[in-house]
């Protein structure tokens, strides 16, 4: 993807789940990374403790980098979460990359679990 349909489709995201949440400012990458890791989980529950948010995020994460196969689920530990295994190291790069990484890959996740249309 180029960067400025990176970019479109990242927006097209952001609105969708402000919508879908009914909130009022657009969510930031760790919000969307801690809604993908809850979907993995596939535990909805009150009250998560911080680490548990923390890892949730870490879920997400490694979720949509699985898109560019840099993860891959294996199995789930004795309490449910999902287990992912590194394929191959994310490449090292600046701050900036990485955000584009970790956009292109939320948005391709997104496309590819069908909760937004490509267009």
């Amino acid at each position: 993807m180029e960067q400025w349909q990176i970019d479109f489709e990242w927006l097209r995201v952001r609105h969708f789940v402000k919508r879908r949440f009914g909130k009022r400012k657009l969510p930031d990458m760790q919000t969307i990374l801690f809604l993908v890791g809850l979907q993995e989980l596939g535990q909805m529950r009150e009250g998560f403790e911080k680490e548990e948010k923390q890892d949730l995020i870490q879920l997400g994460a490694m979720s949509v980098l699985a898109t560019k196969g840099y993860y891959q689920k294996m199995t789930r530990d004795p309490e449910g979460w999902p287990v992912y295994n590194i394929v191959k190291a994310p490449p090292k790069m600046e701050l900036t990359d990485q955000t584009v990484l970790l956009k292109e890959c939320v948005v391709r996740y997104f496309l590819d679990n069908g909760i937004l249309e490509e267009e």
